[in-house]
């Protein structure tokens, strides 16, 4: 293997609520912080190398227009696809329609900032804690 995804930086109006969402959708804690603003969240106990990418969220400067180029997909870990659904959107996640059909077995969802991503059906197991495999 020659390379590895080690963090995903995404730009942001407010790294803060950005960080505190995704935080709790994944389950991270924060990492660290830059003199720039940015907040970098990643797995508990593994951080930076571990075997999951952490994300820094970063300020950005114009707000994004158009569709992004990368977007995340997230399965539940711990409950079905319905359950996980409700609490992402309790958490601030909002439907969106990108041209789904109704026969889809994910949904298009977006963050706070309208980041979208996709929580897809099936159930992932979680990962070990560190010093645990």
């Amino acid at each position: 293997m020659a390379c590895r995804i080690s963090e995903l930086v995404l730009d942001c109006a407010e790294p803060e609520r950005l960080a505190a969402f995704w935080s709790e959708v994944l389950g991270y804690v924060e990492l660290g912080r830059e003199d720039d603003g940015s907040i970098e969240i990643g797995p508990p106990g593994a951080g930076f190398g571990g075997p999951q990418p952490t994300l820094v969220l970063s300020p950005g400067g114009a707000p994004r227009t158009g569709k992004l180029r990368l977007h995340i997909d997230v399965n539940a870990t711990d409950r079905d696809q319905d359950a996980e659904l409700e609490r992402l959107l309790g958490l601030g996640a909002r439907p969106v329609d990108i041209g789904q059909d109704g026969t889809e077995t994910w949904h298009v969802l977006s963050d706070p900032e309208g980041n979208e991503f996709c929580l897809l059906r099936r159930r992932l197991a979680p990962l070990a804690p560190p010093g645990c495999e």
